[in-house]
């Protein structure tokens, strides 16, 4: 071989997409016949019924803000106007349940009035809405052992 013929000679490096683009074609196909059939219950015809036995849950959201604003679901309220609010929501619906968003820099004292309003508007179904703990977070919210300074031991 000489020089002119290596120069002219070069492999020719392209990948045919074609055959790739079929098969995925047939398995997208395949993938919509057969995703309808996996969650397909037994067909049954069910019969009527002039009440309901299963009544919906009613669910309130009650917020406390940092700077201790309290809002309704998205309604701002006061503390004079809660228990108010929170009778008329139980007379509506008596399973009425109440979860509290509490900020954590929210005095102790202020989440204790406010659960103590829920209390007293007659709502027995009160939750507490928290963030999960992370493997991170749970390092640096460890509570560390208490002063002994001050121990009368």
């Amino acid at each position: 071989m000489t020089i002119f013929e290596t120069r002219h000679r070069r492999f020719l490096a392209e990948i045919n997409v074609i055959p790739l683009v079929d098969v995925v074609l047939v398995l997208l196909v395949i993938f919509m016949v057969t995703a309808p059939m996996l969650y397909r219950g037994i067909d049954i015809k069910l019969p009527t019924s002039a009440t309901n036995t299963i009544k919906p849950e009613a669910r309130v959201v009650l917020t406390i803000e940092k700077d201790q604003r309290l809002y309704l679901d998205k309604d701002a309220v006061s503390v004079a106007q809660l228990e108010r609010r929170l009778k008329s929501l139980k007379e509506q619906n008596a399973e009425v349940s109440v979860y509290l968003r509490a900020d954590r820099e929210v005095p102790y004292g202020i989440v204790v009035q406010v659960m103590d309003g829920v209390k007293r508007a007659g709502i027995e179904k009160l939750g507490m809405v928290t963030d999960p703990v992370t493997g991170e977070r749970v390092m640096e919210q460890q509570v560390a052992p208490a002063d002994r300074r001050h121990s009368p031991l």
